[in-house]
């Protein structure tokens, strides 16, 4: 349960600091932008293709859900910005739902980081550790990206500190569950696939055009680079 707090508190800096900068928006949607390829491409791939294990005509069912989360995404917002043009709205304008959809999806992986935890310490200690420094690190990415998402999509502050909060205390609630229920590994590397390709579909879509439309600047730009960075020595120290 130690760990758990860990991964609540590192969550709500991750969100303090996303809050703080924001004189510095297109740098935040930058970082933000590489926060979520690194967690795509190096965290979430990688544990779908594991835990979902079979194919379909070929092609890891994983990537099949990681295909359809992008697409649905993406039919999503289009038939949104349809239905805004039929009543003669802009149809370019931010929708706060998806943003609140998309952060409510975060909330359900930092629960899938608290049963991790969980499940780690029931098949022993050295496991815990390794599944806590990786959960921990990257919850700092969940709690910025968290915030993060909900503002960008016209969300009052109120909500998206909120939805930080919630995203802080699932990892804990995801720990104290796998007292009572143990998860199916397969339906997870599912919605793992499904949840990288909308994050994905976000991050190049939305977020990371958003950080270069008024400050096309290099220094954007080295901030995705660095939060893929920062992604892959997670990865990499807790592997």
């Amino acid at each position: 349960m130690v760990i758990a707090v860990g991964a609540f508190l590192m969550t709500l800096i991750g969100g303090w600091v996303a809050h703080r900068v924001t004189d510095r928006r297109h740098l935040v949607l930058g970082l933000a932008g590489g926060l979520m390829l690194g967690v795509v491409g190096l965290d979430l791939l990688p544990e779908a293709l594991e835990a979902a294990g079979v194919q379909l005509l070929g092609v890891p069912a994983a990537l099949l859900c990681f295909v359809l989360g992008f697409l649905a995404a993406h039919a999503a917002e289009r038939l949104l910005a349809v239905r805004k043009a039929a009543h003669g709205m802009d149809p370019e304008e931010r929708v706060p739902q998806v943003g609140l959809t998309a952060a409510a999806a975060m909330v359900v992986h930092s629960l899938m980081d608290g049963f991790a935890i969980g499940a780690a310490y029931q098949v022993g200690s050295d496991m815990a550790v390794a599944v806590a420094l990786a959960v921990i690190a990257h919850d700092f990415a969940d709690g910025f990206n968290t915030y993060t998402i909900a503002s960008l999509y016209g969300n009052a502050r109120r909500k998206a500190l909120l939805l930080l909060c919630a995203d802080a205390l699932a990892p804990l609630v995801g720990a104290a569950a796998t007292l009572l229920v143990t998860l199916p590994e397969q339906p997870l590397g599912f919605y793992l696939g499904f949840f990288g390709g909308v994050l994905l579909y976000l991050a190049t879509s939305d977020i990371l055009p958003e950080a270069h439309h008024d400050h096309p600047a290099l220094s954007t730009l080295a901030c995705t680079v660095a939060g893929v960075g920062f992604m892959w020595l997670v990865v990499g120290v807790s592997g």
